[in-house]
């Protein structure tokens, strides 16, 4: 059995949307660079997908390479922004009343959350490619509210007004 603390069995509990996974990777300092990784993993998955998609539709090689580093860019500075916006809207303008976090509980717990975008890599099959993109980013969204929420301790609903 892999170890709880892995950073394949995280993954899987964030995918699976454990609250106890996103109370865990908050408290432990030292799931932050794991929790990179899952962004930067999520971000290569999606990127092979849609450079496939592009092979598919003629677009060549180059397509999918410069895809794939600009998307892994562009993942790790979401990322950043995002769990940075999070904390700046969740410890003032919609702060709780038992709110108390830092930046690094949020990037952990929203970089986890990225885990299911590894699904993404499935979004060159025609057809359903798009539903599955689709449904994995609505999957990325809800994991995300559900670290914000534990990590601000807030309510579902504040962490939704957080989130979006």
């Amino acid at each position: 059995m892999a170890d709880s603390s892995s950073l394949l069995n995280r993954m899987v509990r964030a995918a699976k949307l454990e609250v106890n996974l996103y109370e865990e990777v908050e408290a432990d300092s030292k799931a932050t660079m794991p929790a990179m990784w899952v962004v930067i993993i999520a971000a290569v998955a999606a990127g092979i997908g849609s450079g496939i998609a592009g092979i598919i539709a003629g677009k060549g090689v180059m397509f999918f390479l410069w895809g794939l580093l600009g998307g892994m860019a562009v993942a790790l500075l979401g990322w950043l922004a995002w769990a940075g916006i999070t904390y700046l809207l969740g410890t003032t303008v919609l702060k709780g009343p038992n709110t108390s976090s830092t930046w690094s509980e949020l990037l952990r717990t929203v970089g986890f959350a990225q885990s299911p975008g590894v699904l993404k890599i499935l979004s060159f099959i025609p057809y359903v490619g798009g539903v599955i993109n689709l449904g994995a980013s609505i999957w990325v969204l809800i994991g995300v509210v559900i670290g914000v929420r534990q990590a601000l301790d807030v309510s579902t609903w504040r962490a939704i007004a957080i989130c979006i």
